[in-house]
């Protein structure tokens, strides 16, 4: 019993973890479960053992793995789910879930990333309002097939602002936590691949818009490898000011990127796939994420570190990736 009582503290030690400074930790308890404020003491406190249902209740909620406090070795493995569809979770709302879970990891302690990256993080687009919109439209309209984008052509004017200011908050929070990034040429290729499908398809409203977003595109090529050459993230057009060695950068040409995160944050290792290209799947079980911190870790091991130093490596990587837009300049 008395070991059932310090899992029982643990669990509710988590749920706390999670939760934002503002948010009550009783109150959220008393509400989830429909009980008391006393009786949301005596449980957090370990005086009352919570049922099956209240322990299942609270894990689905606070995305917390039951595996994790019991230690349970398993090839089961549960994920919470967000998958973006146009009713339910637009790309609004998958944002906002993104923002919420950066929010998180930067309330921690000790925190790390590492980012096996298929298409450019998600916190690179929003360095430039263009490349925001851009990938915004293409995602509603070409991935998720919105019904509202069947008949529209992508244009700069109508960018909605509210997902701009959410993706800022995320690229401002992404600057304060430590990221691991694993790239190759691909990585970037895929976005002049859709600049060049909707130019094709004459999906660009204005051909000016088109010779503005390849412009933003090799200033946030460029501003991307002048994060590299200093070890930190910091915004497009401001001072670079930032926590030394905070940022690294490495090149695989061996190995396709499936776009896996690992996030460690204090005691919690967690892991978030990606499906659909957008829609996440999130697990903290130790068994999974021991297997894929195994692998990330094996594949650094194989792939090259261009930040901070290997000026000419870097150079090398940054210089393709600007031929191949300076390429795709010269057919417009």
């Amino acid at each position: 019993m008395i070991q059932l009582t310090e899992i029982q503290k643990v669990f509710f030690q988590q749920i706390k973890d999670k939760l934002p400074p503002n948010i009550s930790f009783v109150h959220d308890i008393s509400e989830i479960l429909e009980i008391s404020y006393d009786s949301a003491y005596r449980r957090i406190r370990g005086e009352k053992t919570l049922s099956f249902e209240e322990l299942f209740t609270l894990s689905m909620n606070y995305g917390i793995s039951l595996d994790t406090l019991f230690n349970v070795q398993s090839h089961n493995v549960i994920f919470n789910c967000h998958a973006i569809d146009a009713e339910k979770l637009t790309i609004k709302d998958w944002l906002y879930t993104v923002l919420e879970n950066m929010k998180m990891i930067k309330m921690s302690k000790t925190k790390d990333i590492i980012y096996a990256a298929k298409d450019p993080p998600i916190f690179h687009y929003w360095q430039f309002p263009e490349i925001g919109a851009f990938k915004t439209f293409l995602w509603e309209k070409t991935l998720f097939q919105f019904p509202e984008y069947e008949e529209k052509l992508f244009s700069l004017d109508d960018y909605d602002q509210e997902i701009q200011k959410t993706g800022e908050q995320i690229l401002a929070i992404a600057a304060t936590v430590p990221v691991t990034e694993i790239w190759n040429e691909d990585t970037f290729n895929i976005t002049l691949r859709q600049m060049e499908y909707y130019w094709v398809s004459g999906l660009f409203k204005k051909k000016d818009d088109v010779l503005l977003l390849c412009d933003r595109v090799e200033k946030w090529v460029r501003h991307i490898q002048k994060q590299a050459e200093k070890g930190f993230k910091f915004r497009y057009g401001e001072v670079p000011e930032g926590l030394p060695d905070s940022y690294k950068f490495y090149v695989n040409d061996v190995v396709l990127n499936d776009n896996t995160i690992l996030v460690k944050t204090d005691n919690v290792t967690g892991c978030f796939l990606t499906f659909n290209v957008l829609s996440l799947l999130y697990t903290t079980n130790p068994y999974f994420t021991g297997h894929i911190d195994k692998y990330l870790t094996g594949l650094l091991q194989k792939s090259t570190l261009i930040s901070g130093t290997s000026a000419k490596e870097r150079n090398r990587f940054f210089n393709k990736l600007l031929s191949k837009i300076d390429d795709f300049k010269a057919r417009r």
